[in-house]
């Protein structure tokens, strides 16, 4: 993936109050793929600058990018993260090494200059991260910031995978394929909806289009009296021609690409779907659905992939996770984001409503 880092940063004082923001684009579209900002405290200009380029970079390598172009309107910055500038004063020269721990993780990374008009997204979002910290502050009993330093009000996202189908039964990778619940994965549903019932204050049902997981999210749905909502980002990896065959069947058919995709994330299976473009698309919804119900409590019906990339994304980890998280038919996790950019994981694969 290639993409656009924007970043910029303030002080109202320099050095006083200073905050940084940074966008994430797509290269080739232009779309906004995140947005991040955060206030800092009291710092100059430049320090606020380069914490706008590392919260850029990171954000950019949540998303798997592999090829960076950085956009900044400070020339300090963008010369001696370009290596033609001596790095002197003592306060830059560790925010310019995590920069640069970072931008290794890329590909290519280039460096240019832009003027402040064409920086207008992260100087705005920077700005924002000022503003909100000179609020008043909050009435007594109010909640506090979260311990981690996270502040403002969470989007709780409960994670549900479907029930039992009878390709989960013989262990065949089940992707686009519309298969309904078995018998077993009925009860699955029901129970996991019995258990999410008793919790207070769910918002909203969402599911992946595919009938496994519309039926097991209607049954939690008709227990709370909420109507489930379908979003296409929360559907199943595409495993193209690997649809419906088992582990051993797929890698005698393709055993070299088979190999590959149980390594690199990048590798799609024939006529399929590779696991980065599924962190995209499912980093897309997650934004996508923030922006409708943010600092609410939702369930999200889904399926293996899609659940794990999004505890992927709330921990902030690389892919290599994919491959090492089980989840089971109709376990739950939790997850929750804040304004800020921080998030949270509070449970993973609980199945205890199965025993």
């Amino acid at each position: 993936m290639k993409v656009i880092v924007e970043a910029d940063g303030g002080s109202r004082g320099n050095p006083g109050p200073a905050g940084y923001g940074a966008v994430v684009r797509d290269k080739f579209s232009g779309e906004t793929l995140a947005e991040r900002k955060g206030f800092i405290g009291v710092a100059t200009n430049n320090v606020a600058e380069y914490q706008g380029l590392i919260a850029g970079l990171r954000a950019a390598r949540e998303l798997n990018a592999e090829t960076v172009d950085v956009r900044m309107d400070s020339k300090l910055v963008v010369e001696q993260m370009s290596g033609r500038w001596k790095i002197k004063h003592p306060s830059m020269q560790p925010l310019a090494r995590e920069a640069q721990e970072v931008a290794r993780d890329f590909q290519k990374i280039t460096y240019e200059w832009i003027p402040r008009e064409r920086n207008r997204q992260a100087d705005r979002l920077a700005n924002e991260a000022m503003d909100d910290e000179a609020k008043p502050p909050q009435a007594e009993g109010a909640k506090q910031p979260h311990w981690s330093g996270a502040a403002g009000e969470p989007t709780r996202l409960i994670l549900l995978r479907h029930g039992q189908t009878r390709l989960s039964v013989d262990r065949r990778y089940s992707g686009r394929g519309d298969h309904p619940l078995t018998e077993l994965g009925l009860e699955q549903a029901e129970r996991a909806a019995a258990r999410l019932s008793k919790m207070d204050g769910i918002a909203g049902v969402i599911s992946s289009p595919l009938q496994r997981a519309q039926q097991t999210a209607g049954k939690l749905a008709d227990k709370i009296g909420l109507e489930v909502v379908t979003h296409q980002g929360l559907i199943e990896t595409d495993f193209g021609t690997w649809e419906g065959l088992t582990f051993a069947e797929a890698s005698k058919q393709d055993p070299e690409v088979h190999r590959r995709w149980l390594g690199d994330t990048s590798v799609k299976p024939p006529d399929g779907e590779s696991f980065d473009e599924v962190h995209a698309r499912v980093r897309k919804a997650r934004t996508d659905i923030i922006a409708r119900y943010g600092g609410k409590t939702l369930v999200l019906v889904s399926h293996v992939t899609p659940i794990k990339t999004m505890l992927r994304q709330a921990l902030d980890v690389g892919p290599q996770f994919l491959f090492r998280m089980h989840l089971d038919l109709t376990g739950v996790s939790i997850a929750e984001f804040y304004p800020d950019g921080h998030a949270s994981v509070k449970l993973v694969n609980d199945t205890s409503h199965l025993g």
